[in-house]
């Protein structure tokens, strides 16, 4: 699974939430990423790499403007499990924006449940 989320030039090709994602997953990087929430325009924001541990974990930070107006960390955590692993992922939105845009935070939930669904269907069908 470790492979899939860094193979970065795939994500248009089956993710319907993150549509585009550029750079290299290494600590200290900026990443582009393109996220289109269910039923809303596409928005890009260039957050730094604060974690990249192959087979592990891959998080980000995006921030506005300016530090504490709107700050999101993600993650990915792979956990080893019997047969296989398991993704999880968190995202902490932060800062004085957050109030004021529940419906597009929740917009956001759902497209990581959509890319969720996207990513098991496309690891369990590999030739």
């Amino acid at each position: 699974m470790w492979d899939e989320l860094i193979d970065f030039a795939t994500y248009p090709d089956w993710n319907p939430f993150i549509c585009r994602l550029s750079g290299e997953a290494s600590v200290g990087a900026r990443l582009a990423v393109t996220v289109q929430p269910p039923g809303r325009r596409a928005v890009t924001f260039k957050p730094t790499v604060l974690a990249a541990t192959p087979g592990r974990e891959l998080r980000w930070l995006g921030r506005t403007v300016l530090p504490g107006l709107l700050d999101g960390e993600h993650g990915f955590v792979l956990e080893p499990k019997a047969g296989g692993c398991r993704l999880r992922q968190q995202e902490t939105f932060s800062g004085l924006l957050v109030p004021l845009l529940s419906d597009l935070l929740a917009d956001t939930e759902r497209g990581f449940i959509d890319m969720n669904q996207a990513l098991k269907h496309r690891i369990e069908n590999r030739c």
